[in-house]
């Protein structure tokens, strides 16, 4: 099989690796269709090293472990290139750090969330899972992607957009305006960007005696935001392996944690996309297959992705047959 290596230049390397064996829990994918996300440069610009990060992929089950019984070989994995990572980064964000109410309880009070860099994928998931938990107002703030944006959000119930390109001063005018008009102390937020200071507006007019804000990029310095404001870094990676503890297990000693709330979750996921009332994230297929990788990378450094994620059809890589699919 093809794998493609992301170098710290973000140049990419396509070489032969072998076809995995599945553990006794494990499925192996036919990949059809991968996506992309900003760690997939992050990374090995960080760790100065190349690697394969990629989570997100579409294509058939081609092989399953003795333990898996939902799956079977032909399994088609459907809208999966747009949604695993950037989807449960959200609902760990929304559920597992800040303890908001679950889709299927959603809430009957007014609960002010801010989400910044709402038209990302992890902020466009945030918001949709917002409102199936009824979540409102929503403050969004954004830039180029304030059209798609405007079309995720119900202003009848109070949620708004704002445009950071107005500046950082301007833009802190327009939060506190949002905040004086809710009426209400605001005391979650959801920070998809978490970069380039922008969590420090969002602490200008988050509470800070009860204030508790996501930061989905782990790994950086936040001591400049104010103590008494609690921030998490969502780690999607652990409803997929035991780690640390979560908070609830941490608070009352429960046997269920992470790993019980991803597999809960990915299936509500599932169910929502094959009933209609969830939808993956834009995409923009990247010419070439594997081979667009690079170009996808170094767009998302630059910061030229707004509301799309990058994609890529592996038939279309040099070497690579033409999948079926049945």
């Amino acid at each position: 099989m093809k794998e493609a290596l992301v170098h710290p230049d973000l140049e990419v390397e396509i070489v032969d690796s072998p076809i995995p064996v599945p553990k006794d829990d494990e499925v192996v994918i036919k990949v059809v269709v991968s996506g992309s996300n900003p760690k997939d440069w992050k990374r090995p610009v960080m760790a100065n090293q190349k690697m394969n990060s990629g989570d997100d992929i579409a294509g058939v089950v081609h092989q399953v472990g003795r333990n898996v019984y939902e799956f079977k070989p032909g399994d088609r994995v459907a809208e999966a290139a747009s949604v695993p990572l950037a989807a449960m980064t959200a609902a760990m964000g929304l559920y597992q750090r800040l303890k908001l109410p679950l889709p299927w309880h959603p809430t009957t009070t007014p609960t002010p969330l801010i989400v910044y860099g709402a038209a990302s994928a992890v902020g466009a998931y945030a918001i949709k899972l917002a409102q199936l938990s009824n979540i409102h107002p929503l403050i969004c703030v954004a830039g180029r992607g304030i059209p798609f944006v405007e079309g995720l959000i119900s202003k009848d119930k109070g949620d708004i957009v704002l445009d950071y390109r107005e500046g950082d001063e301007k833009l802190s005018q327009n939060l506190k305006s949002a905040v004086d008009k809710v009426g209400l102390k605001v005391e979650y937020a959801f920070d998809a960007v978490s970069e380039d200071g922008c969590y420090l507006n969002i602490c200008k007019v988050l509470d800070h005696q009860s204030g508790q804000i996501v930061l989905a990029l782990p790994g950086k310095d936040y001591s400049a935001m104010p103590a008494s404001i609690k921030r998490f870094t969502p780690v999607p990676g652990a409803v997929h392996a035991i780690m640390d503890q979560d908070q609830f297990q941490k608070e009352t000693g429960s046997k269920t944690g992470n790993t019980d709330f991803g597999f809960v979750m990915f299936r509500f996921f599932s169910r929502g996309l094959q009933q209609g009332w969830f939808r993956g994230h834009p995409q923009e297929v990247m010419p070439g297959g594997l081979g667009g990788i690079s170009s996808a990378m170094k767009n998302l450094k630059d910061g030229k992705a707004s509301a799309v994620k990058y994609v890529f059809r592996l038939e279309e890589t040099e070497g690579v047959e033409r999948y079926r699919t049945n």
